[in-house]
């Protein structure tokens, strides 16, 4: 599969919808800032990783804190996907 296919663009899509309603709704985690959303997703042709671009409002000691909260929410979020999207391969999250 070709990065910018159809089907890739769809999966990213999809990924960066279901990663946002997780970040806002079910992660429970204080580190994580209220104000974090996910601004772009990339998934690999071969699903095996994703890259996820976030936005953080406020400061610099609040973006390092949502980001190792992520960091530690990674596989529980990883798991939510297998289970929410049908996809062969489910990727690894990086953030």
């Amino acid at each position: 599969m070709r990065k910018n296919s159809i089907k890739n663009i769809r999966i990213n899509g999809e990924v960066k919808k279901e990663l946002s309603v997780l970040i806002s709704r079910e992660i429970k985690d204080p580190r994580i800032s209220p104000m974090t959303s996910v601004t772009d997703v990339e998934v690999a042709p071969d699903l095996k990783t994703a890259k996820v671009y976030i936005s953080v409002m406020g400061d610099e000691e609040a973006k390092k804190e949502t980001y190792q909260g992520l960091k530690s929410a990674a596989s529980y979020m990883r798991g939510q996907l297998a289970r929410n999207l049908n996809l062969r391969n489910t990727p690894e999250l990086i953030f």
